[in-house]
């Protein structure tokens, strides 16, 4: 007989558990995952935070996780340098291309005019816009 039970939280061995297990079967039909994460900061000449980028590169593609630029710092071609910065080191590190996920209200035409492609959407997510995935091949 299976027990089921629901939690909003668990134990760190049972999310260690989970997550090597998962781990295990992926590397041993995928390869490694060669794991790595990337940060790239843009700062002004006193050290403030203009805005920044987190990539994880893995199985020879990098996935943007956040890109952030200050509200003061927007529209001055900012986020193009922090996204091409990365773009940049992913091609040194063997990368075929970086994707990223992205609502609607907030920058899908800025991802396609660097040359990014939706390949993906969910639309009513949440509820009137809609999550895009989009992708760059190098």
């Amino acid at each position: 007989m299976v027990t089921l039970t629901v939690s909003a939280r668990v134990d760190d061995d049972i999310v260690d558990t989970i997550e090597n297990g998962l781990d295990e079967y992926n590397i041993a039909r995928g390869g490694p995952y060669n794991h790595e994460e990337l940060w790239v900061l843009a700062r002004d000449e006193d050290g403030a935070l203009l805005g920044g980028l987190k990539a994880n590169i893995g199985y020879s593609w990098m996935f943007v996780d956040l890109l952030w630029v200050n509200p003061n710092h927007r529209k001055g071609g900012l986020g193009s340098q922090l996204l091409g910065k990365a773009e940049e080191i992913a091609r040194e590190r063997g990368c075929l291309g970086a994707y990223l996920e992205t609502f609607s209200f907030q920058a899908p035409d800025f991802y396609k005019r660097q040359g990014f492609h939706e390949f993906g959407r969910i639309d009513d997510y949440p509820p009137g816009h809609a999550t895009i995935w989009l992708k760059k091949q190098f």
